[in-house]
């Protein structure tokens, strides 16, 4: 287990948002164009977490979301790093979206609660 004073978390620059469409629709050009998208599917539905900028028609949106991510790569033996920081986030009843790739997690937080959640994780002695 890393200790979150060894782990750094970086501020993704922009506003996101979360779509989540029919599972049959092709994702938008647009967005596999974003240097950072992330994308889920399955059999009940397509979700993309894409710049706020990226118009993606007949989408269910949520928008408004920061994301940092815990700068990695960080090794498979590694363990609770999602737990402690949505722990914390939980803790001060503060909602987010965790989204992990093969090398780190990204958390997204509404930004209306953006600095409050840097103060907890500041707090928790995660380095922005």
């Amino acid at each position: 287990m890393a200790s979150s004073a060894e782990l750094k978390l970086r501020m993704l620059s922009g506003s996101f948002t979360i779509h989540r469409l029919d599972p049959l629709m092709a994702v938008p050009t647009a967005v596999r164009e974003c240097e950072t998208h992330f994308i889920g599917q399955t059999p009940e539905e397509l979700s993309i977490v894409c710049p706020s900028h990226i118009e993606v028609m007949y989408a269910k949106s949520e928008p408004n979301w920061a994301c940092f991510r815990v700068e990695g790569p960080l090794d498979f033996a590694l363990y609770g790093i999602l737990a402690r920081i949505s722990g914390a986030l939980a803790a001060q009843r503060i909602s987010i979206f965790a989204v992990s790739t093969f090398d780190t997690d990204y958390i997204l937080v509404k930004e209306a609660d953006l600095e409050r959640a840097q103060k907890v994780l500041m707090d928790q002695g995660y380095a922005f």
